[in-house]
């Protein structure tokens, strides 16, 4: 299939749909609050750095992303998996698998681990350093096992193994109905410290393709969304503006309340938002017209236009006068109750080639070590199948790319693979030996966050080792 290269997608269409959704651009005025939780000058935001969240929504099964490799580990896996390791056409076969080199798992008693045949790039850049792994990583508000559980000792978070919930979790450490991600918050310290140091670059420090998200929701900062979808989000102004210039004109002037005067707070907080977002989308086609091109070629997948555009966004960095952004992207198909044989490879495959053409991308343009991409997922799934797939499970596994990464390691425990050990809660469902706090914890400070910044973003991380994972 033709691959389609960074500027196949119009300029046209992407300035014209980016900011679709008016109200979360509404960094410029009304709806943001005007006082931050965190102390000015504080945060070290010299030179540019970005985080990038790839969200795997629907939990990604951690037992068929890091597989076993050793003979022992692999026996036992393929007993219990059998008929779902049949359905994969041997593409789980010990043969088949993608082997991590053996001195990067010499912390865990011998076992080794691999790839699956689907993600040959990512094996790649894992071997080359520019690639870690971070095992049995998940939501907890204080360290926890299964005796402690079973007697009822220890905090758990609430409505564990329900998608929105642990989604919610995932990004600000409270279930659905949070307020603040923990994105977001990094980006208010970084802006509290000078960041971004303009209000109109300000609207620009979270960003995303994929609608407003909590991940990005801060105090002060709101998401900006760009498109994703290679053409096919379409909104009204759009619809208009490939037809008539001069209605599309009349339609930005009505939705940025422009003359609009009224005595109601509400009606000029809504009108100064709207006005906001129309503003910030004026900015961002300014900023496009100097766009810097580069030739790296995206798959064209759902995942691959949405971190090309990513990609675009970032060449802007200079022209827009930013300093630190987080961006947020996602993809769905990961709650693989039945035929996961026949959906797993293919989400794999579009992760590796995604995350790969986005890796070279950020070569090209000079950033490789500036921007730190990690993914995410609400939980990982039961060692334990039902017949044709996995049910919901707690601890996953997460994978954490860029230049800066130290990279090349496996962080985190990789349980047994097995049952009925500590912290298995039942049909192999893992109980994170890593929290969610601790795992946000080093791409925090790497972003230039102190500890007391650290400590405000990610409320938890107080309730648990600090620096227990190296990864930047």
């Amino acid at each position: 299939m033709k691959q389609f290269k960074s500027n196949s997608l119009s300029r046209r269409h992407f300035l014209k749909s980016s900011g679709a959704s008016m109200l979360g651009a509404a960094g410029l005025g009304g709806l943001t609050s005007a006082m931050s939780m965190f102390p000015a000058q504080a945060a070290n935001v010299d030179g540019y750095r970005a985080l990038v969240c790839v969200f795997l929504l629907g939990g990604m099964d951690n037992f068929d992303t890091l597989l076993p490799y050793d003979q022992t580990s692999y026996d036992r896996y393929a007993d219990i998996r059998a008929s779902l390791i049949g359905r994969h056409s041997g593409r789980r076969d010990r043969d088949n698998l993608l082997q991590l080199s053996p001195d990067t798992t010499s912390g865990f008693d011998g076992r080794r681990f691999a790839l699956p045949p689907e993600m040959p790039g990512l094996h790649a850049l894992f071997q080359a350093g520019d690639l870690a792994i971070v095992d049995n990583v998940g939501p907890l508000i204080e360290p926890v096992n299964r005796s402690q559980i079973e007697t009822g000792n220890r905090r758990l978070p609430p409505r564990l193994f329900s998608h929105n919930d642990q989604q919610s979790t995932w990004q600000s450490s409270e279930p659905e109905g949070a307020q603040f991600g923990w994105g977001g918050l990094f980006a208010d310290a970084a802006v509290a410290s000078g960041a971004n140091g303009s209000s109109s670059a300000n609207v620009f420090s979270t960003i995303t393709s994929e609608g407003s998200q909590l991940f990005l929701t801060g105090d002060t900062t709101r998401p900006y969304q760009v498109s994703g979808s290679k053409g096919t989000r379409v909104n009204l102004l759009e619809w208009f503006s490939y037809r008539e210039d001069a209605a599309f004109d009349l339609l930005t002037q009505h939705f940025g309340a422009a003359n609009f005067n009224a005595a109601n707070l509400i009606e000029r907080d809504v009108a100064g938002a709207m006005a906001g977002a129309q503003e910030a989308n004026r900015l961002f086609r300014e900023a496009l017209e100097n766009e810097v091109p580069f030739n790296t070629e995206f798959p064209p997948n759902y995942l691959g236009s949405q971190l090309r555009s990513v990609a675009q966004t970032i060449s802007l960095r200079d022209v827009m006068l930013v300093d630190r952004q987080v961006f947020f992207v996602a993809i769905g198909g990961f709650d693989t109750h039945d035929d996961q044989a026949g959906d797993l490879p293919g989400l794999h495959s579009e992760i590796d080639t995604a995350l790969v053409a986005f890796n070279a991308a950020m070569q090209e343009l000079g950033v490789h070590n500036d921007v730190t991409l990690f993914t995410a997922s609400e939980f990982g799934r039961t060692l334990a199948i039902n017949g044709d797939g996995t049910d919901h499970g707690w601890g996953g596994t997460q994978f954490v790319m860029g230049g800066a990464v130290n990279g090349r390691e496996i962080y985190g425990t990789v349980p047994v693979m097995d049952f009925d050990h500590d912290q298995d809660v039942g049909g192999g469902r893992l109980i994170p030996t890593t929290s969610v706090e601790q795992f946000a914890e080093p791409l925090g400070s790497w972003f230039g966050l102190t500890d007391q910044e650290l400590a405000a973003a990610l409320p938890n991380l107080q309730n648990f080792t600090r620096g227990a994972i190296d990864l930047i």
